[in-house]
């Protein structure tokens, strides 16, 4: 079942410890507003998926974050969230994917659960798709000699 929060209020989340940032809910008008941002949209077209992924994940960052504890300047002094800041932030690998995995994905996997899918089947051949072709006839036994 589908649960909505109806409240759309913005939540923490931990990215690595002593680091977190209150978010806004990634809502569908937050997706398209980066989708549009000129940042993602001056990727070039020959660029790497990667490369694409990291500039649509700092425009979201850049509007999705309010706020931030455990972040300071070279100085150990608190900072506020700035768009460089956000950027240089995201430009930390552990940060990078605790944001994708944490908030992101849970994006994502709202939107598997709204299409009903159904989850994958799980064990060593969960997901693998035939690689082999079928035989056009049955095969004659072999001759005992």
């Amino acid at each position: 079942m589908l649960t909505l929060d109806l409240t759309n209020t913005p939540r923490w989340h931990d990215l690595v410890p002593g680091v977190r940032a209150e978010l806004r809910p990634l809502t569908t008008a937050l997706m398209v507003a980066t989708r549009s941002d000129p940042a993602v949209e001056a990727v070039p077209e020959d660029a790497s998926d990667e490369e694409r992924a990291v500039a649509f994940a700092k425009a979201l960052a850049r509007r999705a974050v309010l706020t931030w504890e455990g972040i300071g300047d070279a100085d150990g002094n608190a900072i506020d969230p700035s768009p460089e800041a956000v950027d240089a932030l995201l430009d930390i690998w552990p940060i990078f994917e605790a944001f994708q995995l944490t908030y992101v994905s849970k994006g994502l996997l709202l939107d598997q659960e709204k299409n009903v899918s159904a989850p994958s089947p799980n064990g060593p051949s969960a997901g693998a798709s035939d690689t082999a072709t079928r035989a056009k006839r049955r095969a004659k036994p072999a001759r005992r000699g």
